[in-house]
């Protein structure tokens, strides 16, 4: 099979812009050319080798910088190593703090985005419907609310916010490289109904411990932050459990000891350092405002959104209810509407600017849920995860909480979801007049408050795309439609044929988006499914030719006469073993038949320190018209049929 690219020049082309004396050493796995550099490249050297022909995406992972390339990872490598020269001993590069926080959120939150923007925007429709309702109808949004109909579309729109660590506990699991069954336990258990009710509990005053710890009254409903780090810790746990608990009794014993360590760590540690931080924060904010009201709401409007981050903006909402008690209003929540609107705006911005269709989506999508108070697609889809468009929205929501402070405006309402709809609550009505008189607090004053809500709002919206416009963001490049897969195409003169592929070997066989890593999970690298294992053996998956062993023994490359192109990965992150444990039974260019014996490898030193799932892809699937899956789950047999590549 020829080379459908010159890979001779793409090594020189990344050898190049990042600098022969940055790169201190190179390896390969069957899929990317990792590279240890002295020093990380800039965002836009990134940019610019995301966008050469045969490069599927760069990760920076491990202290490495990872090229995807495809199967022909290796061909770069070796071209590589013609024109350049490694030491021996390899200083690792280093990634930044903020950069790794920023990449785990990112990779934990995006992949149920949509369902967030789903969700907000389904409370969107639910709060127009309400406020027209108001209008027109004599029963009112009350009526509606106590509707069948209402009720029902209501918990479908909070769905998703409420369970969010469980859907954190499915896309953290695969980020992290853990069960993701054990993670859903794990995570489900802090949002159980029983948990819930145990904590509210203890805030009525009815202490609990666990063993001799007192416990907290922290919740865990639509939280991010906590489950994100247990199952990151989970990820740990997981693996020292797998090489302790003997193999006869991993299966059953293994998610049953990491919950009973997850759950009670989680809850005597994340709790009490949650409810900590959120007790400093609104404690601070009382304080600085009775010294200076301004500078305290612009620091709550600039922070807003980092609160939402990791779960402290719930502290405001008791001092936020108290004050709505004995003075009729509240300040908090008319900073945090600001606050809101300023980071769907940037929202706007990145939509306004970016190239890449898929973000232009995203941002679009997120910005119009943020402005009714849903901002988490904003935050962890579009403004965090290109970092200078989050804060181009914080600033903007600073000036505009700043200005709305010199009108006096305050919330007369609790306002719920606070966003663009809020506004309202900030008018002094008559029913917020009679409200005031009754506690002391009326002020004729109070009523410029409106204007106030009105200008912030208005010029943290305006100032927050315009900053985006301004300030910019590394936009992600996007490979035109018309380039040719980096993994290999069929050449043009070759009629493709249906091809079934079999199972090379015995074991579970797994979803291909159920593999915990993200490169295969995408189906960047072909479609197919997994298998994990439950023998050392590999057989040829279907009459053809063997085009590569990867010289670290791990992977394989194969063809057919009916035009399709496939990579075996035996194990994930298995590169790292250099061959260790992998014995090869085939060489370049062989000739099997379907059932041949290709490779034989020691299952049990590998799973040891690896994860054994063997994802089995068909590289060039865009060629071909679908993939009609066989099994794709459940045991599977050496020769059992898994999936046909229909032309």
């Amino acid at each position: 099979m020829a080379k459908i690219r010159d890979y001779g020049k793409l090594a020189a082309d990344i050898k190049d812009i990042i600098g022969e004396s940055n790169i201190t050493a190179a390896t390969h796995c069957a899929t990317r050319l990792r590279l240890f550099l002295k020093e990380d490249p800039s965002d836009e050297i990134t940019k610019k080798i995301e966008s050469m022909p045969g490069v599927i995406q760069v990760v920076k992972a491990g202290g490495q910088y990872q090229i995807v390339i495809g199967m022909h990872a290796k061909d770069v490598y070796e071209e590589l190593s013609k024109i350049m020269t490694f030491s021996d001993d390899a200083p690792v590069a280093k990634v930044g703090l903020g950069d790794k926080i920023i990449a785990i959120i990112a990779g934990s939150m995006v992949p149920f985005l949509y369902v967030l923007a789903g969700g907000g925007l389904l409370q969107g429709v639910l709060i127009i419907t309400r406020l027209i309702l108001d209008k027109v109808s004599p029963g009112g949004s009350a009526a509606f609310d106590a509707s069948g109909f209402g009720q029902i579309y209501n918990l479908i729109s909070w769905t998703p916010f409420n369970f969010m660590p469980a859907f954190i506990a499915v896309s953290g699991s695969k980020h992290f490289k853990c069960n993701p069954f054990i993670a859903l336990w794990c995570c489900c258990t802090l949002i159980n109904p029983g948990f819930t009710e145990m904590a509210n509990g203890i805030a009525a005053g009815t202490p609990l411990k666990f063993l001799f710890i007192p416990m907290t009254a922290t919740t865990y409903s639509g939280t991010v932050i906590p489950a994100i780090v247990m199952v990151g810790v989970l990820s740990i746990v997981e693996k020292k459990l797998n090489n302790i608990l003997p193999e006869d009794f991993r299966a059953l014993f293994l998610p049953v000891c990491c919950v009973i360590i997850m759950v009670p760590l989680t809850v005597l540690l994340i709790g009490p350092i949650t409810t900590i931080v959120a007790d400093a924060v609104a404690k601070g904010y009382q304080f600085l405002y009775s010294l200076v009201p301004w500078l305290a709401n612009g620091v709550v409007a600039f922070f807003w959104q980092v609160f939402v981050i990791f779960g402290v903006h719930h502290s405001f909402t008791p001092v936020a209810t108290s004050e709505l008690a004995t003075s009729g209003y509240t300040i908090f929540f008319s900073m945090a509407a600001i606050a809101v609107c300023a980071q769907a705006s940037a929202c706007f911005g990145v939509w306004f600017k970016t190239r890449n269709s898929e973000m232009k989506r995203a941002a679009l999508s997120a910005g119009v849920t943020g402005l009714f108070g849903i901002t988490e697609p904003a935050i962890y889809g579009v403004t965090l995860r290109l970092k200078k468009p989050f804060w181009c929205g914080t600033a903007a929501a600073a000036v505009g909480g700043v200005i709305a402070s010199f009108f006096g405006t305050r919330y007369f309402k609790y306002p719920g979801m606070v966003g663009f709809s809020t506004i309202p609550c900030a008018i002094y009505d008559k029913a917020a007049q009679e409200a005031c008189t009754a506690l002391g607090t009326a002020d004729p004053s109070l009523a410029n408050g409106i204007y106030g809500a009105l200008i912030g709002t208005a010029v943290a919206v305006v100032l927050g795309f315009v900053l985006v416009q301004v300030v910019g963001f590394d936009d992600p490049v996007e490979i035109p439609p018309e380039e040719d897969d980096a993994a290999g195409a069929a050449p043009a003169d070759e009629e493709l044929k249906d091809t079934t592929v079999y199972a090379p070997m015995n074991g579970r066989v797994v979803p291909l988006a159920e593999v915990p890593d993200d490169a295969f999970a995408s189906g960047l690298l072909g479609q197919g499914v997994a298998i994990d294992p439950s023998e050392g053996k590999l057989y040829a998956p279907f009459d053809g030719t063997v085009i590569g062993v990867f010289d670290t023994k791990h992977a394989y490359s194969l063809a057919n006469d009916a035009g399709a192109e496939m990579l075996i990965h035996m194990g994930l992150d298995t590169v790292q073993l250099g061959g260790k444990y992998f014995t090869p039974k085939v060489q370049d260019g062989q000739a099997v038949k379907k059932g041949d014996l290709l490779a034989e490898f020691d299952i049990n030193e590998i799973k040891k320190q690896y994860k054994m799932f063997t994802p089995i892809l068909v590289t060039n699937a865009d060629d071909y018209s679908t993939i009609e899956y066989i099994k794709d789950s459940g045991e599977v047999k050496v020769g059992d049929p898994l999936y046909t590549a229909k032309a």
